[in-house]
């Protein structure tokens, strides 16, 4: 277990935080949906998202340390095992946030309404919520993923095609960052080129994911709220969604290794001569 410290503990803990958010995220479009305050929803959307990016870029010098402690000589074989047991914290994240997001649709349903009623602003929702106790209160809407949470929802028809994608891209994103750094150990000659590629990956994932899932869900929250489409085709494709986040984490530990040879060979490209 040589490979397990707590520089791995808490950079695993702090993944698993960073994917809780990513995918609670999608509760907000849901409780915006819902009470009908699309606008307002997607501010507090937007502002998680920036929180969860921003959280992202914060823990790549730490994990960037990983490979510089690891040990001489066995730096490849450490340094997998470790990045491995990052991405297998990125899946419990996932997984927790799916459990989650019926008490958080909950949550941020009431979340939006204040956001709204204090005209939008963040500073004064926050403090309006320890003022008043409100955090306590939303202890009580803790509610359990269940049956009765997916009744009405018709998965069949879900585009396959969405949750395919959607996957994908999570994969990619998951092990964008560990792949670059795996590669500049495969390839130290090459090493800042290869490092610098996870900023190129990642890139690259948000805007797929930008042009391809967020339009979707976004166009069916409107018609949600418009009176125009049906909320429980929404629920049904947000869940789905989540757990296509939850498949593309465990595609990531497939894609892991591939992937940094392919950075490690695409790196030549980047070397001006």
């Amino acid at each position: 277990m040589e490979f397990i410290s707590l520089p791995v503990i808490s950079i695993a803990l702090f993944i698993l935080i960073i994917h809780s958010i990513e995918t609670l995220a999608y509760a907000v479009r849901l409780s915006g949906a819902r009470v009908k305050l699309i606008a307002s929803g997607l501010s507090l959307f937007n502002m998680m998202v920036i929180v969860s990016r921003m959280s992202n870029m914060m823990q790549q010098p730490f994990t960037g340390g990983l490979t510089d402690a690891a040990p001489e000589g066995r730096k490849l074989e450490v340094v997998e095992e470790q990045f491995r047991v990052l991405i297998g914290a990125s899946t419990l994240g996932t997984l927790l946030g799916i459990v989650l997001l019926p008490t958080f649709v909950a949550l941020f349903s009431r979340g939006i309404i204040r956001l709204s009623e204090q005209g939008g602003s963040v500073p004064r929702l926050i403090k309006l919520g320890f003022k008043n106790d409100l955090y306590k209160r939303g202890m009580n809407h803790f509610a359990k993923p269940g049956r009765r949470y997916l009744r009405g929802i018709n998965f069949r028809a879900i585009p396959k095609r969405l949750f395919f994608i959607n996957m994908v891209i999570t994969a990619v994103y998951t092990i964008g960052v560990l792949s670059a750094l795996y590669a500049a150990l495969i390839v130290p000659d090459r090493q800042g080129s290869a490092t610098m590629a996870s900023g190129l990956i990642n890139g690259i994932a948000t805007i797929l994911l930008t042009l391809f899932i967020d339009p979707k869900i976004s166009v069916l929250a409107d018609d949600v709220a418009n009176g125009k489409g049906n909320y429980q085709e929404l629920k049904g494709l947000s869940i789905m969604m989540v757990i296509s986040r939850l498949f593309g984490t465990l595609l990531a530990q497939l894609i892991f290794i591939p992937g940094a040879y392919y950075i490690a060979w695409m790196s030549q490209f980047f070397v001006m001569k």
